[in-house]
């Protein structure tokens, strides 16, 4: 019995590293039947099999787990973002920065292709929330030595909606990886597809990194979520106002006396963050009345 961590899960074969070796695994039937699913990032005990190949007989205790993308044990999700085509719906980052703190993670906020659009309203936006936000360049190579500082010693995966660089974004940190990237369809305004697997990179500075396939708008319905009560918790900003509203029960929607509201008058809390939070409330209540 040997124990390593997923690096790459494709087609039900997964990528082992175990005392610096690779092996390729599958999973025990009995995994299945217990209806556990290993995923990119799951520390497992493989059995060695007599060609060489592997068995992955059981998952060690997660830190986290996600469904998009699917992987476990992150230390931080970096969402890449552009304010050029295509162009980021800041809802879209909004329900991963949700997810993310739902997991115990971190998010941090990549705005890629600055040498198109700086995206300053992005940047004040979510650096006034409290997020660590960078601006990048794959082309100019600015803010890569930032971003590699932010993710050294800690497990990270690149996500965000297709096309907006991440790809470019881990070769432009480390040249030797030659990730496929594709051109953004300016008939579509979105990009294609090039990343079809979630897999882990180790970089020279030691940080452990995924690439994970894009998403569109219709994939974040998907996206696991707490319950509607629980997400007033799940944005960072609104927790000094938590606790002072005149009901509560206040859902931070349209009540009188609500903390949170006059904090979102007084502009200390950015409308579209606000937004995105009844947005996703109004979500969250029909999803719990269906259920």
């Amino acid at each position: 019995m040997r124990t390593g961590i997923i690096l790459k899960s494709i087609s039900g074969f997964y990528t082992v590293r175990s005392d610096g070796e690779l092996i390729v695994c599958k999973a025990r039937g009995r995994l299945r039947v217990e209806n556990t699913t290993p995923l990119v990032g799951d520390h497992v005990e493989i059995t060695i099999n007599d060609d060489g190949t592997g068995a992955i007989d059981r998952l060690l205790p997660r830190k986290n787990a996600f469904v998009r993308p699917p992987i476990a044990n992150l230390d931080q999700l970096v969402i890449i973002v552009a304010a050029v085509i295509p162009v980021t719906d800041p809802f879209l980052i909004d329900r991963m920065t949700a997810i993310a703190a739902q997991n115990g993670c971190e998010a941090v906020i990549c705005i890629n292709k600055s040498d198109l659009d700086q995206g300053d309203t992005l940047f004040e936006t979510y650096t006034r929330c409290g997020f660590k936000t960078i601006r990048t360049s794959a082309e100019t190579g600015e803010g890569i030595d930032e971003l590699s500082a932010a993710v050294c010693g800690k497990i990270s995966a690149f996500t965000g909606n297709s096309g907006v660089g991440k790809s470019s974004i881990l070769n432009a940190l480390e040249p030797d990886f030659n990730i496929q990237t594709a051109d953004v369809s300016k008939k579509l305004g979105r990009g294609r597809h090039t990343t079809r697997h979630v897999e882990l990179f180790t970089l020279a500075n030691g940080a452990v990194v995924a690439d994970t396939p894009g998403f569109s708008s219709f994939d974040t319905e998907a996206m696991e979520m707490a319950g509607k009560r629980e997400l007033q918790n799940l944005f960072i900003e609104f927790e000094p106002f938590l606790g002072s509203c005149r009901y509560n029960d206040c859902a931070h929607i349209k009540e009188r006396g609500c903390a949170v509201l006059d904090a979102v008058g007084d502009g200390v809390i950015p409308v579209s963050r606000h937004e995105s939070y009844a947005r996703l409330y109004e979500q969250l209540s029909r999803r719990n009345e269906w259920a």
